[in-house]
């Protein structure tokens, strides 16, 4: 458990930045025994070539698996999430395992969030965060996590000469896009060591570097989400007026795009 000074420290760290890391969630038997299943799923599955740039991309669900089960109801990184203000977020139910290949491309710049038009895009706080667990140890040489910090609420340069994420075009770029994989001035590295949970917020602005080394990096990602007619019971300041105002029942077409709720 995270003593309250550190928690306190993690989620205001959170707020700001957009992401925090959370370390030695994962024991090292639990991680054998994920090592041991995630190179399963990968031996039997074919990498689709449109999904070059994030490696394996494979999805369980945790109803067909049961160690995705267990892993999805990891008492220590609950008590984590609980302890720094987030226990009310829930899984989807599903996890997906990411890999950097050995010699693999980079990964571009991209932010996950898929409601830009929803007033909830405003929210000081995160509505959606992806559970990131490391199964080995990364370093900026074997690719790891770079995030642009506080780009989850404010817009920045950046973010205005993106090709959408994804499917709607960034799965389809040549690797000498000159902005897609670019280095960023604010860009900082998140490398961190097997176990280690990173929590990201979905809206941050992030990417990864090519693999350098001989060896797979794996990672298995679980988005969680918490209700988005509330605000969180540790939220002491201003509550934007377009959120106060927001109709739970109103519907919004979704947008990769960010838009007026993505403010300088």
């Amino acid at each position: 458990m995270l003593t309250p000074e550190t928690a306190l420290e993690k989620r205001e760290f959170m707020l700001r930045e957009g992401y925090v890391l959370v370390e030695n969630v994962l024991p090292g038997s639990f991680l054998e025994e994920l090592r041991a299943e995630t190179e399963r799923l990968i031996a039997g599955h074919v990498e689709p070539s449109d999904l070059r740039y994030q490696g394996q991309h494979i999805n369980v669900k945790a109803e067909e698996n049961a160690l995705i089960d267990r892993l999805l109801t990891w008492k220590p990184a609950y008590e984590a999430l609980a302890d720094l203000g987030f226990g009310d977020f829930r899984p989807h139910g599903t996890i997906i395992v990411l890999t950097k290949e050995a010699g693999g491309p980079p990964l571009y710049w991209h932010q996950d969030h898929m409601e830009w038009n929803d007033p909830l895009s405003l929210a000081p706080w995160p509505q959606k965060i992806a559970l990131n667990y490391y199964l080995g140890d990364t370093s900026r040489e074997n690719g790891c996590l770079k995030v642009i910090p506080g780009s989850h609420l404010k817009r920045v340069p950046l973010h205005d000469r993106l090709v959408p994420a994804h499917e709607q075009g960034a799965r389809f770029i040549d690797e000498d896009h000159p902005t897609m994989f670019s280095d960023d001035p604010d860009q900082v590295y998140v490398p961190v060591k097997a176990g280690d949970l990173v929590l990201l917020d979905g809206r941050i602005l992030h990417a990864a570097d090519r693999n350098r080394t001989e060896l797979r990096r794996t990672l298995v990602l679980a988005w969680h989400s918490r209700p988005g007619d509330t605000v969180p019971a540790f939220w002491q300041g201003e509550v934007p007026a377009e959120i106060a105002g927001r109709d739970p029942q109103a519907s919004y077409e979704g947008s990769r795009i960010p838009g007026e709720y993505l403010r300088d």
